[in-house]
């Protein structure tokens, strides 16, 4: 109990702690599970959970690899598709083919481990590709290739590791062709048991939920249930072959439009930090002392061989001819992780193949761990950066998303723009984008909660919505739709009509209120018709606060670092000198007079647009 709760500790917060720096999050649990075994020999895992490890890794991994069939979509195929099929189809194989020859040749391992050495190191694991894939803001296309190929060949690299592995411990006991028969027999059954249920089971799902012949507290369960059963059907007949049918189970339900999957994704992606944290934390944790000291010259060249001529030329020969430009192939032939499915099936196998007289099994754990621990640790640093040497992924800070172009939304954000915030303002009428459009903002002509919305609207560059359409219901709805994905307290909406009465939606289900309770879409409306300017002001170092007054009201806050801070009625913003105000005014009112203008340009810096001694208006009219 002490190890399990442990490891659920830890695990968490690692990935806070990876969070909070900024790092991959596999790297701080890499570093706390080695701390734990072999560095700080606190604990054995296989000693305390003894035979209860292994089935419980495999079942983790099922709902790690059904998770990530939910989130392949097929109509990445259309753009990618022959891409993704050179990965599965050919990399794997050209992976398998070099990986046993540096494991021969220039570890000196004998070919019977030089092959099974070979088959574990084809998988690049979702374990450790998803998590690095949601921070660093890749393209969709270059995200599409990896999360692809590390979702596909994780079934098909652990069939195919076992395969090997049950090929030679049988071959000690019974004649070659006898061993491959009885293994092809269970494997294609297996298999193929598998694969049918991971078919035919969605469609069956479909069915009960759309005659309404479940409740709906029940369809997330029923759905976790079919993920572990079918999985193992097909442990049941032969080993590993049960997540062929978990990640096909996944991929035919993220695509054959069943209801209630948007809950399961939220509870699945919660779920999947939960266990990919726990088992890495427990994996790294169970490597001994003696394995870390079998490390060795030979075994340090060759984890090198692999990182940087194996994988890299692997994806290069297969991607010739394919749809993929030079960067998406650079990018990819360098990123190939290795995750928990590589480190629990070394476990395993050089245990079994030592038992079964191989001399040199012993060096199957030290070498797969040195593969994974140099992947992890230099593809988790390297793959947001070169990405973005690439311009294959974000550049920089995320911007603001507007849903709903009025008058008063495309002044904030033209003001917000010319402060160097980015703006993308979307709605589904032409006509209120125009004006938007000639603001210099960048438009997109969306329903942003219907299925091409989901596809369109990039949140790679977006760390912010506001809602500031006229429907209360629509705007709360928007935010709830986004909330899961940026987080609540990133998500924001005009006050609705109710708000500040018991008649007010509850704040699970709406944004946080910009400006104040009585800022409806009408009342700023109404101003905007009046001639109201919206101006940006340096706070002062001799002002203590900022306060609303009958002439006008601080919208949002830039702060001298370029993050955006709305003001609003659910949360309190203190501003420093150094930051700049956004303030709503009365026309009549409104400053006319910049009270720094040199040090204006120097907060702003050179990544913002250059400004005059005039205060950023509305109309645009100061900037240069």
């Amino acid at each position: 109990m002490l190890l399990v709760v442990g490891v659920a500790v830890a695990g968490v917060f690692g990935q806070w702690l990876g969070w909070r720096l900024r790092l991959p999050a596999i790297i701080p649990l890499l570093i706390m599970g080695a701390i734990l075994g072999p560095i700080g020999g606190f604990v054995r895992p296989s000693v305390a959970l003894g035979d209860v490890m292994r089935p419980a890794i495999g079942m983790a991994v099922a709902i790690i690899v059904f998770e990530g069939g939910l989130n392949l979509n097929l109509r990445e195929l259309r753009s990618a598709g022959s891409g993704i099929a050179r990965l599965v189809a050919v990399a794997l194989p050209l992976n398998w083919l070099m990986g046993t020859i540096a494991a021969h040749w220039v570890a000196g391992l004998s070919w019977p481990i030089a092959i099974l050495i070979g088959a574990i190191l084809v998988v690049t694991g979702p374990t450790v590709i998803m998590p690095l894939l949601r921070q660093a803001k890749l393209e969709p296309r270059a995200a599409a290739f990896l999360r692809w190929e590390a979702i596909v060949n994780d079934p098909i690299g652990a069939t195919l590791t076992l395969l090997v592995l049950s090929y030679l411990t049988l071959a000690t006991s019974m004649s070659s062709g006898a061993a491959i028969l009885s293994l092809a027999w269970h494997t294609v059954l297996g298999a193929g048991v598998a694969a049918a249920l991971g078919l035919a089971v969605p469609f069956g799902i479909r069915t009960l939920f759309a005659r309404d012949l479940a409740p709906e507290y029940l369809k997330t369960p029923i759905l976790l249930a079919g993920a572990l059963g079918i999985y193992a059907a097909g442990e049941a007949i032969q080993p590993e072959t049960g997540l062929v049918g978990a990640t096909l189970f996944g991929v035919v339900l993220a695509n054959i439009d069943v209801t209630g999957l948007q809950e399961l994704r939220r509870f699945k992606e919660a779920l999947t930090v939960f266990l990919v944290s726990g088992l890495f934390i427990l994996l790294t944790a169970n490597i001994d002392r003696a394995t870390v000291e079998m490390l060795s010259w030979p075994i340090a060249l060759t984890t090198l061989v692999i990182l940087f001529v194996v994988r890299p030329l692997a994806i290069w020969l297969a991607t010739i001819g394919a749809n993929t430009s030079w960067r998406e192939r650079l990018l990819v032939g360098w990123i190939g992780p290795r995750g928990v499915v590589a480190a629990a099936i070394a476990g395993v196998a050089g245990e079994r193949l030592n038992q079964a007289g191989y001399a040199d099994a012993r060096l199957v754990l030290p070498l797969v761990f040195a593969v994974i621990a140099s992947t992890v640790l230099l593809h988790g640093l390297t793959l947001a950066p070169l990405a973005r040497r690439l311009k294959l992924a974000s550049r920089g800070r995320g911007g603001l998303l507007i849903v709903g172009a009025s008058r008063w939304s495309i002044r904030l954000g033209e003001v917000l723009h010319g402060a160097g915030i980015p703006i993308v303002v979307v709605d589904r009428s032409a006509l209120a984008l125009k004006a938007a459009r000639l603001a210099g903002l960048a438009t997109l002509r969306v329903e942003v909660l219907s299925v091409i919305g989901e596809e369109v609207v990039d949140l790679r560059d977006v760390e912010q919505v506001l809602a500031a359409t006229p429907d209360d219901a629509y705007n709360a709805l928007v935010c709830t739709r986004f909330a899961p994905e940026l987080g609540r307290e990133r998500v924001h909406q005009l006050a609705p009509d109710a708000a500040g009465t018991r008649h007010e939606a509850s704040r699970e289900w709406r944004g946080k209120i910009v400006i104040g309770e009585d800022m409806t879409f009408q009342c700023l409306a109404d101003l905007m018709e009046a001639g109201a300017s919206v101006i940006v002001q340096p706070f002062g170092s001799g002002e203590t606060d900022v306060d609303v007054h009958d002439d006008g009201w601080p919208l949002a806050l830039i702060r001298d670092g370029g993050e955006l801070v709305f003001f609003g009625a659910d949360h309190e913003v203190d501003p420093s000198p150094g930051d700049l105000i956004v303030r709503l005014y009365k026309a009549a009112l409104a400053p006319t007079v910049e009270r720094e203008p040199a040090r204006w340009r120097r907060l702003l810096g050179a990544g913002r647009k250059r400004l005059t001694g005039l205060p950023i208006s509305a109309s645009g009219s100061a900037l240069e």
